[in-house]
């Protein structure tokens, strides 16, 4: 699972995880990031196989500062596991992003350097930037952005009566159907809504009578606060800021920057400001294409 590296000339002490995907994805990156590592401080690595032994080794880590090799699924799994820790707050978090463009949307995002061997340099020389976490009440985290999309559009033809002899029983079964009890609003009018009551520090800004398409919620990095935006069934966009969004309704998912939660029918993301630390370039080496918006 682990092989000790040489040790270089440094007197940092960091433990490197090498997510599998990373390695599978990119071996040549891997290599890079592990031999600038290496040469720049005392550097023990560690191979995982399973997710478990993932977190086994994370746990293990003692004094050494956490270098994790991988893509947004590696990193937010090393911040989920130090959350549940209670040592999230204690330590700082390194990233060499490995994987493909499509998974490493979040660690761009956050400023993360592309190259491996930038990313290694920021890991042995970068500056700490302390960032806000959502958090939600399950201890679920999103290091990013938080999205309930629109609910896909029903089935074609699931709609339309049944032809043969049934259609006039089912016909029939539907008269009787709407004399004895209403179809639920949401279910005949605007396909592709939610029904979902949504605050934003208590403030209503929508509930359950007014269609909404989808919401985001995006952490502003720091300061403590989120951008809320809901769009209505109508397009129209209501915004907010807040420290805590709470939606409820009918069933939904969720998405959590690139993992999908639900369904649930209540949860609360509460922003924790400065919960985690992440090495990141200094102003004069920063990368333009990195810490692009949500």
């Amino acid at each position: 699972m682990s092989a000790a590296e040489p040790p270089g000339d440094g007197d940092d002490q960091l433990l490197v995880v090498i997510d599998p995907v990373a390695r599978r994805t990119d071996g040549e990156s891997v290599r890079i990031a592990k031999d600038v590592l290496s040469a720049g401080a005392h550097a023990k690595i560690c191979l995982p196989d399973t997710p478990e032994e993932f977190a086994r080794a994370l746990s293990r880590r003692g004094a050494r500062r956490p270098v994790v090799v991988g893509d947004d699924h590696a990193l937010l799994r090393a911040v989920a596991q130090l959350h549940r820790e209670r040592e999230l707050a204690a330590g700082v978090l390194s990233l060499i992003p490995v994987g493909a463009a499509h998974a490493l949307e979040v660690a761009h995002a956050l400023g993360v350097p592309r190259g491996a061997v930038a990313a290694a340099r920021t890991a042995l020389d970068g500056a700490v930037r302390r960032l806000d976490l959502l958090v939600d009440d399950s201890d679920g985290v999103v290091l990013g952005r938080l999205r309930i999309p629109a609910p896909p559009p029903p089935p074609p033809g699931s709609g339309t009566p049944q032809t043969g002899a049934t259609t006039v029983w089912d016909t029939c079964r539907s008269l009787v159907t709407s004399l004895v009890r209403p179809a639920p609003v949401a279910a005949t009018t605007n396909p592709g809504t939610h029904r979902l009551r949504i605050e934003a520090d208590g403030v209503l800004l929508s509930d359950l009578d007014t269609p909404v398409r989808g919401l985001s919620v995006t952490s502003q990095g720091g300061g403590g606060l989120a951008d809320v935006v809901v769009r209505t069934g109508s397009g129209e966009d209501v915004t907010a800021e807040a420290k805590a969004v709470t939606v409820s309704g009918a069933d939904f998912r969720y998405r959590a920057d690139i993992q999908t939660g639900g369904p649930v029918r209540t949860r609360t993301w509460t922003v924790r400001a400065g919960a985690w630390g992440l090495m990141l370039p200094g102003p004069a080496s920063a990368d333009p294409a990195a810490g692009a918006r949500w």
